[in-house]
């Protein structure tokens, strides 16, 4: 939030001046997304910002007038949020997370921090276009990296941990997590259970590794927020959403936690710590 509100004063907003923010903070809960959305669209702000699609989701069916911009989706073509990324055509646009090439990379990462790794759970959220097409990429490059790519469901907690104990039992086993917030909000969860089973794992996000994953690789979403107020201004001084593209990310970051790959027994690549963006020791 501190670099989208920093875009948007370098754009001439200033909070107080010739712009009000109106926040409001849900974390992953169902019900207080529902009520913050109905405050926000009985205000009739100008433009919501919105933070991924359990946000966005809810707000499309509240209004259809209302400008959204979303800093952070997976995939917003297979969510339904907008028609196609050239041309959105309703009221929602804004800035895609989801490459489906980087969960191919992710796996090319996990193959190199950890080289005897030779099978790999796959986390996904099978709900979630984005889940299912990551895998699928995931799948079809497995092979080249002799890996075995098997796929379980993200759901509710113990059905992800039983999961990840029945994968662990064997040897030489990987962890692979997909985009989503099912997976956001299993994070410590799932950060936990890596640990317990000595699984090595890749992620799409910075937060896991702050939380004690492994590494992540994907878009820097403070970057995101930051070019999200550039559509924010444009909106405000008249362009439409349907006409804003979906840009896709520009500024990747790989993050690697030294402390997790100790605990784990790997020695971190010298060539991969120096392609990394931050090392949290």
């Amino acid at each position: 939030m501190g670099a989208f509100l920093q875009g948007l004063a370098q754009l001439g907003w200033i909070i107080g001046r010739n712009l009000r923010v109106e926040m409001r903070w849900a974390g992953n809960k169902v019900d207080d997304i529902r009520r913050h959305t109905a405050e926000l669209i009985a205000i009739v702000p100008d433009a919501v910002l919105a933070h991924g699609a359990s946000t966005v989701r809810p707000l499309l069916q509240a209004t259809r007038a209302i400008p959204i911009v979303f800093p952070i989706v997976g995939d917003p073509v297979a969510a339904g949020f907008v028609a196609s990324l050239a041309r959105p055509g309703g009221n929602a646009t804004g800035f895609m997370t989801t490459e489906y090439s980087f969960s191919g990379k992710r796996l090319e990462l996990l193959k190199e921090i950890a080289p005897s790794v030779t099978r790999v759970v796959v986390l996904r959220d099978d709900t979630q276009g984005s889940g299912v097409s990551e895998f699928a990429v995931v799948q079809a490059m497995a092979p080249s990296l002799k890996l075995e790519a098997n796929p379980v469901g993200l759901r509710e907690g113990p059905e992800i941990e039983r999961a990840i104990a029945a994968f662990a039992r064997a040897a030489n086993g990987g962890l692979l997590v997909t985009t989503g917030p099912t997976a956001v909000a299993h994070r410590k969860l799932i950060v936990t259970l890596a640990a317990r089973h000595n699984l090595p794992a890749v992620y799409f996000a910075r937060h896991f590794v702050v939380a004690g994953g492994l590494m992540s690789y994907g878009a820097d979403y403070i970057d995101q927020y930051r070019r999200a107020a550039g559509y924010i201004d444009r909106i405000l001084k008249g362009e439409k959403p349907a006409e804003l593209p979906v840009q896709q990310p520009t500024k990747l970051e790989l993050v690697i936690n030294i402390k997790t790959a100790k605990a784990l027994g790997l020695e971190v690549p010298p060539t991969l710590l120096a392609r990394a963006d931050e090392v949290i020791e």
